[in-house]
């Protein structure tokens, strides 16, 4: 298996992740709407994922920068500037004291993540595809 193989094996390994990732935040959400979590303990947990999940998003796309795959990083480049944007303005955190306020706007961004990654897991699965066929021939 060839880089390209590689690294889309690697991309839809990163995709299944970050889909397991906004999927756990729409649950905390919904917990949180239900009254089954009090807002402290949701912006606890889900303070922890926020970094690691944007920086994940950002290797991956770097990845596709420094192998050449211009489609792959052009389609993960807004997602990326959309949240180096939010950390820079420092918005990137969940705050217990505003999270009533701004948890329709969360969820939303949480529901479109989703769909990016989900999109995004397919479209590597298919390109993963496509670099092993290509290398057997």
């Amino acid at each position: 298996m060839g880089g390209a193989g590689w690294l889309f094996l690697f991309s839809v390994l990163m995709a299944a992740g970050l889909l397991f990732t906004m999927v756990f935040f729409i649950i905390m959400f919904s917990d949180l709407e239900c009254d089954y979590i009090n807002p402290i303990d949701l912006c606890n947990r889900l303070n922890q994922f926020v970094l690691p999940e944007n920086i994940a998003h950002a290797f991956l796309t770097v990845l596709f920068l420094l192998s050449g795959q211009w489609i792959a990083f052009l389609l993960n480049l807004p997602l990326v500037l959309y949240n180096g944007n939010k950390i820079r303005n420092k918005n990137h955190m969940y705050d217990a004291t505003e999270i009533f306020r701004t948890l329709s706007g969360h969820k939303k961004e949480s529901f479109m993540k989703l769909g990016f990654y989900l999109l995004s897991f397919f479209y590597y699965l298919y390109r993963m595809i496509v670099a092993l066929i290509s290398e057997s021939e």
